[in-house]
Parts: C-alpha cells; structure tokens; sequence
C-alpha cells in the first residue's frame, strides 16, 4: 500500500518516525504486533494523529481516522496534515502509560538499576555486558536488542532479536515471521527497493517503489549498474546481489540454501546482515525464519494482552 503513496508528491514518507505527523497504519496487522504499534505511535512527535488504511484501530485510538481499503488516501491525510498545523484537531496522546520500559528502582548495589559496575538496567537503561567475541576471541561488551516489525528496511512484520558484539551479530532469534506477500505491487520490484535503502540509495529505491505499483523493472537495472549498486556489495555477498539483480529485473533468484536465517546471519554485520535479511522473498523467509517457540512468559505477555 505504502508503494501507491510513493507516487504522489504531496505525500513525504519519511524514514523515521520521529520527523512525520501521521501513522498511517495500511493493512491489517497481528495480535502479536500491537504493542510494537503502541511504541511506534508514542514515538510520534506531535502534533500527531493515526490513519487507519484498510485496518481495524486499536482500543486505544480515540477519534480514529479510517479510511476504506479501496479508497485512495491522499486527500484525507493532506487534510488531516493541515487540520493539525492548524489546530483545528488536537494532537493524539500517548498510547501506552508513563513508566520506565525496564523496572529499575531500588535495584543493584546502589538501588539505580545496576548490578555493580556491569550489566541490569541502570536507571531503566539496559548495559552491555562482556563476551567473548566470535570472530577473534576478544571479550567485548554485548547487547541485546529486537529490531522489527516495522523497520523500514525490514520485510514487513519480520522481527529479530539479536545479539550484537560492536556491530558484529552474535545470536539471532525470530520473534514474528514477516508477514505474507501482498498483492496489488510487484514483490521484487519492493524487495528491491527496500535493499537499495539499505544501500543508502533512497531515490533509486521511491523509483524502484513507483516500478512495484506500474508492475514494470525498465531501466531499473541500468539505473542501479550505473550508481555503482551491484558493485558495492562485496563478495561474501554475492547471493545478495544475485537477488538483487533479479528482484531488479522483476524477477526471483532461487535461493538454493536450507540453513536457517539465524544461522545465516551469525557473525556478519550489522549493513551486511540487513541486505541479506532483505534479499529474500517471501516464499524463502517462510521457510528459512519461522518464528520461535515462544517462552512460558512470552506466553503469559499474550495471554495478558489478549485479556487487556
């Protein structure tokens, strides 16, 4: 749906959440990404408001602006954008309470969250903690974080948790699986522009993103030969660029590998690791990144959101 905006002028997707007005959330979603959402939302710098494409709101979405699948959204978010400047509607409030994401008060040695010098939630923050490195044995700090299902860069709805030393991936862990292939734009031609991205080469990927919806790759990849696109992925990566050239061309590269993404990702780094997270179809990702067994707690967070 985001690929249909990316032709009209008068609508400036941003990279990053903290520099738009508006969170239009296009489609339907899982039970299993709302709280995701709700960061995402809050992340919001006001004034704010949310448009909901084709998606049922949240409880939490008071005044919610819904806008049919089927209907185009432009003159609606244009509208909502000028009402908000001119504060003829008011800025949405958070959506999730005012505490610390990580409880920390009166724990560690000085009741600031720490354990020490190293490690806990000093003041609700969480520290790295020493380990060995993989690639030469080094002991350096680590840190754990989860990235998705909303990254830019990411298939949609994919989420990891993973394990970084530096920018080094130590441990990986699928959280949520991305979501199925749409219809209604070329998945290549998307594929394609969310690695250009990555690439850092944002208007040859709205031109690969405005290709998607036309269902047509002409000139795409003379395009990206010429920016020096293939060139710059190194040769560990050359699966990636294989993808890439076909996903420019509209089409699929096979992906002739069982190993699980998780174990494909181990050791690389950090850009190298988005390009190759990106290069895959959905019909691959299905395969190789399912989403983990879930933990007793993780369970119990589900069965508490689902009450809530």
């Amino acid at each position: 749906m985001a690929a249909r905006l990316a032709q009209v002028p008068a609508i400036s997707l941003q990279h990053s959440i903290r520099h738009a007005a508006i969170l239009l959330v296009a489609g339907p979603y899982r039970d299993a990404d709302r709280p995701a959402l709700r960061r995402l939302h809050d992340q919001l710098p006001h004034p704010r408001a949310t448009v909901w494409w084709g998606a049922v709101p949240l409880a939490e979405a008071q005044d919610a602006v819904t806008i049919a699948q089927g209907d185009h959204p432009v003159a609606r978010l244009r509208r909502l954008d000028r009402n908000l400047l001119r504060g003829e509607r008011a800025s949405e409030p958070d959506w999730l309470p005012d505490e610390p994401p990580n409880e920390w008060r009166g724990k560690g040695d000085h009741g600031q969250g720490g354990e020490g010098m190293m490690g806990g939630v000093p003041y609700g923050r969480p520290m790295a903690m020493m380990g060995e490195e993989m690639r030469d044995a080094l002991m350096l700090d680590a840190m754990t974080i989860t990235i998705g299902p909303f990254l830019r860069t990411l298939p949609p709805g994919l989420s990891l948790e993973l394990t970084l030393q530096g920018d080094v991936i130590q441990q990986a862990r699928v959280v949520t699986p991305a979501y199925p292939a749409s219809g209604g734009a070329s998945e290549p031609l998307l594929r394609a522009a969310r690695m250009l991205e990555s690439l850092g080469l944002p208007d040859l990927a709205r031109r690969a993103q405005i290709s998607a919806m036309r269902d047509s790759a002409e000139g795409l990849l003379a395009a990206a030969r010429r920016c020096g696109a293939l060139l710059a992925l190194p040769a560990e990566l050359a699966d990636v660029r294989a993808r890439l050239e076909a996903a420019l061309r509209g089409g699929t590269a096979p992906d002739p590998g069982e190993e699980w993404l998780v174990d494909r990702l181990a050791g690389m780094e950090w850009q190298s690791a988005l390009l190759r997270i990106a290069s895959f179809d959905p019909a691959t990702l299905a395969q190789i990144a399912p989403a983990a067994e879930p933990d007793e707690d993780e369970e119990d967070g589900d069965e508490k959101e689902r009450a809530a």
